[in-house]
């Protein structure tokens, strides 16, 4: 099972979950765990291979998303969590299409931080590149260029750091396992833009977030229950650079507005 940490709350009956980006883990939250678990109790997750989540074996050559789904489902039975809140970067926001499209009944309402809803020229050339490149490359050279490429300014320094330093944590056969989702990933992408979702959602997204922001709005436009957020001058990891704006808007969607 893939690692997990729980911060309890006994007056609350309300979970809400965790999903990182690709080369995160529950690290990624930590500007977010002292604001949000006096609401409810929180379950952060390491992704496989990720933060402290150990190999799991027998483990495919490849992955694909229902794999993935399948850990965060483990992990939510195990706890017999049988609904939950969940706040989702990046990847983690294309894993919440994924697994909502799978075990919709598992889903409350849902928060997509950097969210990727469409893969657009310069992801898809990335990718295409980086598939070139990884043969001879080394992985954590990638992933530095990655991060450069979503987070190129100043300002940007933190979370780059942060998520250069947790993804030296994968392997190269972990890493090029992940890489191989790239095979999957369009087409994900295309059914969920193209549903009407089921389930309420935020989106937040950095004001300075060239590769993914269009995206993101042209999907919004199109829900009826998607909220949509724009926080000024904070790059793609938007609820580290921009932690206070991020957590008073999750909370206004997750809670206040119940009262």
């Amino acid at each position: 099972m893939i690692n997990f940490n729980i911060i309890p709350n006994p007056a609350s009956d309300v979970w809400i979950v965790f999903i990182h980006g690709a080369g995160g883990s529950i690290r990624t939250w930590k500007r977010q765990v002292d604001a949000l678990h006096p609401y409810a109790k929180l379950l952060l997750l390491d992704l496989r291979d990720h933060g402290a989540s150990v190999p799991i074996d027998p483990s495919p050559r490849q992955y694909d998303f229902e794999l993935i789904s399948n850990d965060i489902k483990e992990v939510l039975d195990h706890l017999k969590i049988v609904e939950a809140h969940f706040i989702t970067l990046s990847l983690g926001t294309v894993l919440i299409q994924d697994l909502s499209m799978r075990y919709p009944t598992y889903i409350g309402k849902v928060v997509m931080a950097g969210g990727v809803f469409n893969a657009n020229i310069v992801l898809k050339c990335f990718i295409q590149v980086a598939k070139a490149l990884n043969s001879f490359l080394p992985y954590v050279l990638m992933y530095r260029l990655c991060s450069y490429i979503l987070m190129p300014r100043k300002k940007n320094q933190t979370s780059r750091k942060i998520y250069q330093r947790e993804a030296q944590k994968l392997t190269r056969d972990a890493y090029m396992r992940w890489v191989y989702l790239s095979k999957y990933f369009v087409k994900l992408l295309k059914r969920f833009f193209k549903t009407k979702s089921s389930f309420d959602s935020l989106i937040i997204m950095g004001g300075q977030d060239y590769v993914f922001l269009n995206g993101a709005r042209k999907y919004s436009r199109n829900q009826t229950k998607t909220a949509f957020v724009v926080i000024p001058a904070v790059g793609h990891i938007c609820n580290i650079e921009a932690a206070n704006v991020f957590n008073s808007h999750v909370i206004d969607f997750l809670f206040k507005k119940l009262n």
